[in-house]
């Protein structure tokens, strides 16, 4: 898979594009463009057609770029559709981790506005998913990664919870 980049006015729109960018997805785009750049090439045809990535070019034709980056396919007709397609659904299909989401979004909020504003997610929205959460009264699993002992000075107590211990009993 070769990245190119590209005059934007050289890729087109898929015509027959079936999926729809309402305002708010194309303002999400946006903010994560100006934010992270482009991350990933959007797909096109040997016609320089989008088959994945309709919403970024949009997107990208808005901010003013002059260029993006592609990758060319070499599907053609039913086989292009039908990807362009199962691009869309299968990022439909996938589900959140609501309660890990919350807690991430929250403290994305907190650390790094203008980073939780590239996100799409707002604000009532991250309050609804931390108020399911709280309402669930349920404890997720700790994230807690095991830390490496070896690499603190204190000898005789647990760097953990803080409990004391005589190493040689």
């Amino acid at each position: 898979m070769k990245i190119e980049t590209v005059p934007i006015d050289s890729v087109s729109f898929d015509p027959a594009n079936v999926r729809r960018h309402p305002e708010r997805n194309l303002a999400t785009i946006k903010a994560s463009l100006l934010r992270f750049g482009q991350q990933k090439p959007i797909v096109v045809d040997a016609a320089g057609v989008v088959r994945a990535g309709n919403g970024t070019l949009a997107a990208a034709k808005a901010l003013g770029w002059k260029e993006i980056r592609i990758v060319r396919s070499s599907l053609a007709g039913s086989e292009a559709t039908a990807y362009a397609i199962a691009d869309n659904r299968t990022a439909e299909l996938a589900e959140w981790d609501d309660d890990a989401l919350a807690q991430t979004l929250a403290a994305l909020q907190t650390s790094d506005e203008e980073a939780f504003a590239a996100t799409g997610f707002l604000e009532q929205e991250v309050r609804a998913l931390t108020d399911r959460y709280m309402a669930s009264g349920e404890v997720p699993e700790s994230s807690a990664k095991e830390i490496d002992v070896d690499g603190f000075d204190m000898q005789c107590k647990c760097p953990r919870c803080g409990f004391e211990f005589d190493p040689k009993t």
